[in-house]
């Protein structure tokens, strides 16, 4: 990595769930440089035990000149960090100088909010890299990876639940949609992926799956003006468990298109719940 992908050392800013540990502890196995900045309080705890420091959501000038003395050149922002209170935050003077650009662009969503992150820290001098960059290994890719394959009518689950997907990315609103049947049962907004699906779970029995009659998919996949250095798609070992206490057949990504944490244990709980897990191709979609 370091001088071949184009930075000597890479600042992680990281929030919340499984993705910025992941990405440390790859750093940390391969000799690269980094250094964590934790975003409180969404970080994990874990996080903690790698080299780094931590910083409220409003103090982006401390954070800023903790990484430029941490030597990073190069910046990753991973993780689950939610929108605050803004009556709430408390502002440094670099983040009160960043806040106008950063509310206006809220108003127009989230990848529009993350754009004009990405733009004030490349103000600094800093390459903003995506996960993939750093972790080619966890990109999706095509076809089944487990012991169960999508038949016909989960495909044609699959195809629907992508473009209702698209749709609704387009508006810069979610990456994932339900659909058993042909029928939408979720679309995902602000609440995220693991409350989308206990949703699911709560719906009758008649319009969803269940453990011993699998039906339905969950498909995530990139908006269509997706900033993919920062925000794709990611499944992990929990996308599953939601899915199958949803009684769903699978789980389908975009190949190429999603992060994947942990994917043999992943695949390893998609075959004991007797889950697909699938990679499609937009060419399959139509």
């Amino acid at each position: 990595m370091g001088l071949v992908a184009g930075w000597k050392k890479l600042g992680i800013i990281a929030g919340g769930g499984e993705l910025p540990e992941a990405l440390a502890a790859h750093c940390q196995a391969t000799g690269a440089g980094f250094h964590v900045s934790r975003v409180a309080p969404f970080a994990d705890a874990g996080l903690a035990a790698y080299l780094g420091d931590e910083f409220n959501i409003g103090e982006m000038g401390a954070r800023i000149a903790a990484l430029k003395a941490a030597g990073c050149d190069a910046l990753v922002c991973v993780g689950i960090v939610q929108r605050p209170d803004i009556s709430q935050v408390k502002f440094d003077q670099r983040g009160m100088e960043m806040a106008p650009a950063l509310l206006a662009a809220a108003r127009l969503g989230d990848d529009a909010l993350l754009r004009a992150l990405m733009a004030e820290f490349e103000k600094d001098g800093f390459k903003v890299v995506g996960a993939d960059e750093v972790l080619g290994s966890l990109v999706a890719q095509a076809g089944a990876w487990g012991a169960v394959a999508p038949d016909a009518k989960a495909h044609a689950d699959i195809a629907k639940a992508a473009k209702v997907a698209e749709a609704l990315g387009a508006f810069d609103v979610g990456q994932g949609a339900v659909v058993c049947d042909g029928l939408v049962l979720a679309l995902e907004a602000q609440e995220g992926t693991d409350a989308m699906l206990k949703r699911v779970a709560s719906l009758p029995e008649a319009v969803r799956g269940r453990a011993d009659a699998r039906r339905g998919v969950l498909v995530k996949r990139p908006k269509p003006m997706q900033e993919r250095r920062i925000d794709l798609p990611t499944i992990g070992v929990r996308t599953i468990e939601g899915a199958a206490a949803a009684g769903l057949a699978g789980v389908a990504v975009e190949a190429g298109g999603a992060l994947v944490l942990g994917k043999d244990k992943l695949v390893a709980a998609a075959d004991a719940a007797g889950l697909f897990v699938y990679g499609f191709t937009p060419n399959e979609i139509g």
